[in-house]
C-alpha cells in the first residue's frame, strides 16, 4: 500500500474519532499496529495531522472567534473570560506534557495500553453518565475558573494513548456541573491549543528528519490533514446534535467492544 493512500486513511480515522470521546491517537496507533505499518514512522504523522482537524473547528465555529476577537479589541468582559478560560485549561497540559514528554512518547508504541485504556474510559463514561447531575453551566465564557482548571487537570488524563483527550474534558465538564453542548464544545475550543502545542513540538524535534525525506514526508502529511478536515467538519455538527439527544452512552459501549477486540486481535498478531 503506498504512503498516500495510507495517509488518507489514517486521516479518516483522525477526523471521524479526534472530537469523539473515542480517542485518535488510540485509534491511530491501533490501526498502525493492527495493519502492520512501521509506528515509529507514522508517529509524527499521527500528531501533525491532528492540524486539520484544528482547522474544521474554525471554520465551523468561524463566528463564535469572530465575535470573541472583536471583543477583545474592545476589551468586553465575555470575551476576555472566553480567552482566560481555554489559557487556564490548557496550562496544565503544557507543563505536564513537557515534563513528561519522554515517558508520554514512550506509551505511544504500546498499542495494548491503548486498547484497556479504551475499556476503562467507557466504564468512566457510563458511570459518569449514571452519577453527574444535569449540568446548569452554559457558555465557554461563563464556565467558572475552579471547573476550567479541574477539565485542564482532567485532560491530563489523555497524554495515556487511548484515554481520549476529547473524553476526558467532555465528561470532566459535564462531572463539575457543566451543560454537555457547552462541555463539547469547550473540549472543541481547548483542542485548539492543545493540539497545536503537541504538533509545534513534535515538528520542532523532527524538523531534521522531516526536511531530509525521513519519516513519511510532507505529502503523506498534508493528504493526511486535508482529509481529517473534510471529515472532522462532518462528524463535529453530527456529534454535537447526537450527544444532546442520546448522550453519552453509545460511545462508551463502543469503546469497551473496540478495546475488547483489540486486546484479542494483539494476542493474535
Amino acid at each position: 500500500m503506498s504512503d498516500l493512500l495510507t495517509a488518507a486513511i489514517l486521516g479518516v480515522v483522525e477526523g471521524v474519532t479526534e472530537f469523539l470521546p473515542v480517542s485518535s491517537t488510540g485509534h491511530l496507533i491501533l490501526a498502525t499496529r493492527l495493519l502492520g505499518y512501521d509506528a515509529a514512522r507514522w508517529a509524527v504523522f499521527n500528531v501533525v495531522i491532528q492540524l486539520g482537524a484544528i482547522a474544521a473547528i474554525v471554520v465551523l465555529y468561524w463566528r463564535t472567534f469572530a465575535t470573541v476577537l472583536g471583543g477583545l479589541a474592545r476589551w468586553q468582559p465575555g470575551a476576555i473570560r472566553f480567552v482566560r478560560n481555554l489559557l487556564v485549561a490548557f496550562l496544565p497540559a503544557a507543563v505536564i506534557g513537557l515534563a513528561l514528554h519522554k515517558r508520554v512518547e514512550a506509551l505511544l508504541a504500546n498499542a495494548q495500553v491503548v486498547a484497556v485504556a479504551l475499556i476503562v474510559g467507557g466504564v468512566a463514561i457510563l458511570l459518569v453518565e449514571r452519577l453527574a447531575r444535569p449540568g446548569k453551566v452554559r457558555g465557554v465564557a461563563d464556565v467558572p475558573l475552579p471547573t476550567v482548571a479541574g477539565i485542564g487537570l482532567i485532560q491530563c488524563l489523555a497524554m495515556v494513548p487511548g484515554v481520549s483527550r476529547s473524553g476526558a474534558t467532555i465528561l470532566g465538564g459535564v462531572a463539575l456541573g457543566v451543560e454537555r453542548r457547552t462541555a463539547a464544545e469547550f473540549s472543541f475550543f481547548l483542542a485548539i491549543p492543545t493540539m497545536l502545542g503537541a504538533s509545534a513540538v513534535e515538528l520542532l524535534k523532527n524538523r531534521q528528519a522531516l526536511a531530509s525525506g525521513g519519516g513519511v514526508g510532507w505529502a503523506a502529511i498534508g493528504v493526511g490533514a486535508l482529509v481529517a478536515f473534510v471529515v472532522a467538519l462532518l462528524v463535529v455538527r453530527g456529534f454535537v446534535t447526537f450527544v444532546g439527544r442520546r448522550g453519552f452512552a453509545p460511545f462508551a459501549w463502543y469503546r469497551i467492544a473496540a478495546g475488547a477486540v483489540a486486546l484479542i486481535a494483539l494476542h493474535s498478531v
